[in-house]
């Protein structure tokens, strides 16, 4: 323990604790101040890991047995895959506090109880390097978000959580059974060490089907997204900006930490299948969001469509592709995150999420719009915001990899320019039903979208000290995928007929 306590378990055991000690509070105005402490003081507890290095070995180890019978144990340390992953869920908790002060008013305890067990869950499934460790964590973070949907929802509340929690259940079970497949195959529940275990590609096969289909619902992928809108349509303001901040992270997580070190050469083999999907995806989520009135289910669907954009550079298999979908997960969480809080502040005033109800609030709002604005911006991608960034680098990888790809994002950076001047502009210049007497933004309000703020402008303009953080760690996985992975030569050998067959039933494994 380099700096006296264990970083990473204290960050996931601190908020449960804290959460525990929410029951002791009865008024709900101290119970808000008490998470707001908490959150502040979890930051304060993560402060030793900006000391990150960078490279592309585990840091932050935390290695101990924990059934040794089975096998199992207590494993914890991030690279530079998982570092900002971690760093994004842990600045997110003091903003959803900050955003649902006064738009929750029943069950405020339990409310902020869900907030902290969430931030623990997902900073486990970011830092676990046991298969079943990973596995507990991501099913831990389906209670907490199911409850924030099913109790402190809209008005299909119901519906919404059943189909959140059915859907992802569904997706966890053929996930459980891949970690399953590993051990009997591999021996361990290891991640470090399955990433050495040379499988054979008839089991690849199998096993990237599982995970890919469990990482495809929670990202989610056409056409596993039906889910999505309706749960953010009905969860509270910081429900949704959990769920497009790091929840959805979790599935591209997947597909970078076990689908292409553990399944390498399955990978390349269903690339051609994953790269269609997510421009499917792009164009899907950008159709459907230009024809929406209603702001929060507009905002939802371009989260289909950028988070297209992520699966893509990752299944591009190079590096800027990779330093893409990094970029774009975690600008994906900066913007989506501070739209829907600012979705929240409307909606306290108006009462409603339709584009019609919110129109002209230029002249009443303009602080407000001049933030929606910004964020506008960075969400289809304007020079000089971090949107900018991260679209750059797919865009660049696609192109690297076919200019027939790279084309097919186009109309998908169009998609995402109109339907966001489409509800801005209505927002800002619209003519209101009737004179609007709403406050403009207040100190709390103008805190949670400074912040931000700030790294939309930072990381658009300098990006270079997130290219240090991430640049080691993708390097070493694309220099992996490359060393390990001799399918395409083997494949491309293969008469049509057989390489048909492989397709349905891969009986010939391919020797790492």
């Amino acid at each position: 323990m380099e700096f006296g306590y264990p970083v990473l378990t204290t960050l996931i055991v601190f908020p449960l604790l804290a959460a525990a000690g929410l029951f002791l509070i009865k008024s709900p105005q101290v119970a808000r101040a008490y998470t707001m402490g908490a959150s502040i003081l979890e930051l304060i507890l993560a402060i030793p890991l900006l000391t990150f290095k960078h490279n592309a070995e585990w840091q932050f180890v935390e290695r101990a047995h924990w059934v040794p019978q089975w096998g199992l144990e207590y494993h914890l340390a991030v690279d530079g895959i998982s570092y900002l992953m971690v760093m994004l869920t842990l600045a997110i908790l003091p903003l959803c506090v900050m955003c649902s002060w006064t738009y929750i008013s029943k069950r405020v305890k339990e409310f902020h109880f869900c907030l902290l067990f969430m931030t623990a869950a997902c900073v486990g499934v970011f830092s676990a390097l046991d298969f079943v460790l990973f596995y507990v964590f991501w099913e831990a973070m389906l209670i907490p978000m199911y409850l924030l949907i099913a109790v402190w929802g809209g008005d299909q509340r119901r519906y919404a959580s059943l189909k959140f929690f059915l859907f992802t259940l569904a997706g966890s079970t053929l996930l459980l059974a891949a970690i399953v497949a590993f051990r009997i195959t591999g021996g361990t529940f290891s991640i470090p060490e399955l990433m050495l275990f040379p499988f054979t590609f008839k089991f690849q096969f199998w096993a990237f089907l599982a995970m890919a289909l469990a990482f495809a619902i929670k990202v989610p992928m056409f056409p596993f997204h039906t889910w999505l809108p309706a749960a953010h349509v009905q969860a509270p303001s910081a429900g949704s900006v959990i769920l497009a901040a790091v929840l959805l992270k979790m599935g591209t997580y997947g597909f970078l930490r076990f689908c292409l070190p553990l399944t390498p050469e399955a990978s390349v083999y269903f690339a051609p299948m994953m790269i269609a999907i997510s421009i499917a995806s792009i164009l899907y989520g950008g159709a459907i969001a230009l024809g929406q009135e209603d702001i929060k289910k507009l905002v939802a669907y371009s989260s289909v469509g950028h988070m297209g954009f992520v699966t893509l550079g990752i299944f591009l298999f190079n590096l800027r592709g990779i330093e893409g979908a990094l970029f774009q997960m975690l600008n994906h969480g900066i913007i989506t995150g501070a739209l829907f809080m600012m979705i929240g502040a409307v909606y306290e005033r108006s009462h409603s999420r339709q584009i019609a109800d919110n129109m002209g609030l230029g002249k009443y709002l303009p602080a407000f719009m001049g933030f929606w604005g910004l964020y506008a911006l960075a969400s289809f991608g304007f020079p000089g915001t971090n949107g900018f960034v991260g679209e750059m680098l797919v865009f660049t990888g696609a192109f690297q990899v076919s200019p027939y790809i790279g084309a097919c994002l186009v109309p998908g950076a169009l998609l995402g320019a109109a339907y966001m001047f489409r509800v801005s502009l209505k927002m800002a210049w619209g003519q209101p039903a009737c004179a609007k007497t709403w406050r403009d933004l207040n100190t709390r309000e103008w805190t949670y979208l400074l912040i931000p703020a700030v790294f939309v402008f930072y990381i658009g303009l300098a990006p270079g000290l997130f290219f240090k953080l991430i640049d080691p760690s993708v390097e070493k996985l694309v220099g992996d995928l490359k060393q390990r992975n001799t399918v395409e030569q083997k494949v491309a050998a293969t008469p049509a007929p057989a390489a048909v067959a492989a397709v349905v039933v891969p009986a010939e494994p391919v020797n790492n």
